[in-house]
Formats: C-alpha cells, sequence, structure tokens
C-alpha cells in the first residue's frame, strides 16, 4: 500500500514534496554522482517546481525529464516543458540537464524512436517519477479507453505515443514499464473528487479502468502519495 502524506491545502502539500524530493536528489548524488527525476505537468506540480528551484543541490548533477509531453512547440503555455523551465529550471537550477520528450518531428509517432534513444540514455532507474493523476484515473498519457493504452501497458520499451481519446494534441508518455524503473513514484492529489478516484483505484480492479493503478497496486518500487483536502 501507498505511504500517505495528509494535508489540508496543497500548498503545504507542495512544500513537502519539495523537501522530500530534494532530500532524495541530494542522497542519489552522494551514492552515485547523479541524481534523476522525471515530473508531470499540470496546475498541481506547479507550487512543488517552484518550491524545489530554491532546494540547495549540486544542480550540474542532476538530470530533469517528463512523465510526458503533449506534442507542441516547446513554447506553448501547453507545453510541459516550458511549466518545468518557468518553475524550476531557473537560478541556481538552471545547471540542470533537461532531457526534452519532444523533437522536432512533425507528429508524436515520427518522434517517437528518437525519444526512445534519448531516454535510453537517462540514468536509470530514475531517483524519483511524480505522478499526477486525472479525474478519469489516467496518470502520465496512459488513458481509460485510449487506443495506445493496451500497449502503454504491455510495452517493453520506456515511450510511447499517443492520441488521447478527448484531450487535445498527441502525447508522448512513459509507459508502464518505463514509470516502474524508479527507485520513488510519488503521487500528488488535491479535491475530493480525486480523491475518490484516488480511494476507488486503491480497492483493486482493472488496470484498463483506472490506469493509475499500474503504480498503486504493484509492490516493486514504493510508492508516497500527498493527499490535500482543497
Amino acid at each position: 500500500m501507498p505511504t500517505e502524506h495528509l494535508f489540508v491545502t496543497g500548498v503545504e502539500a507542495a512544500a513537502d514534496i519539495a523537501a522530500r524530493i530534494a532530500a532524495i536528489l541530494s542522497d542519489a548524488i552522494a551514492r552515485r554522482g547523479v541524481a534523476s527525476i522525471a515530473l508531470s505537468g499540470g496546475r498541481s506540480p506547479r507550487p512543488v517546481l517552484e518550491a524545489l528551484s530554491h532546494a540547495d543541490l549540486d544542480w550540474g548533477k542532476v538530470v530533469v525529464t517528463l512523465v510526458d509531453e503533449r506534442w507542441v512547440a516547446p513554447d506553448s503555455a501547453d507545453s510541459n516543458e516550458r511549466l518545468v523551465r518557468d518553475t524550476l529550471l531557473k537560478g541556481a537550477a538552471a545547471r540542470a540537464r533537461f532531457v526534452p520528450m519532444k523533437t522536432p518531428a512533425a507528429d508524436a509517432y515520427a518522434g517517437q524512436l528518437a525519444v526512445e534513444a534519448a531516454f535510453a540514455d537517462l540514468p536509470w532507474p530514475l531517483d524519483i517519477i511524480l505522478l499526477g493523476m486525472g479525474d478519469d484515473g489516467h496518470t502520465a498519457s496512459l488513458f481509460p479507453l485510449g487506443k495506445e493504452l493496451a500497449e502503454g501497458l504491455a510495452s517493453q520499451a520506456l515511450t510511447i505515443a499517443a492520441t488521447p481519446p478527448a484531450a487535445p494534441h498527441q502525447r508522448m508518455s512513459l509507459t508502464a514499464h518505463g514509470i516502474l524503473q524508479s527507485c520513488h513514484i510519488f503521487l500528488q492529489i488535491s479535491g475530493a473528487g480525486k480523491k475518490a478516484v484516488y480511494d476507488r483505484a486503491l480497492a483493486g480492479g482493472s488496470i484498463a479502468e483506472l490506469p493509475i493503478r499500474l503504480a498503486l497496486l504493484q509492490d516493486k518500487v514504493p510508492v508516497e502519495v500527498w493527499i490535500a483536502e482543497i
């Protein structure tokens, strides 16, 4: 079962997540000379990344990448890369090495092989993968009813190109295999709606129904969940 951290507000949870991330990355640098983290996009991670940017780390030894990415220009408001650059990779943290999930290819499917090659060169296992969860139980860009979902759950590749069933833009995403090649999985949720989805996922059932179960219902990688009431 996941280890749960309970907070009233997302701001309080974000500060705690950032401190926990910084401690793990610092320990990884001390042990193996490099630390690595994959980050999710969306609104919830923004205060985490803002807080983490101030951490006292040897940032030149940190590798930062993404859990998933929309196939848009890096300067697009919809780009997770832009979010990470705007919130985390500034000041001392700008010395970190960022590995993007987007190439100049015309679409995600054409760019997947290049992204896979770049990800194969990351320092696996990643120290931390910070996941999010949608109201439909999706995580990364592994969506219920997504036409690439079965491949994303079964593939031994690290990445997969995907087209969400409803959301705009093609995506590049870590596969389930890629997510589980990590030392720590963190999940951040807030609000009663997502808490209800989380509880339903924990109760068991099909991963295809609620893909977040791929992380919550496994015992290979320890999972910590930060739950904020608001």
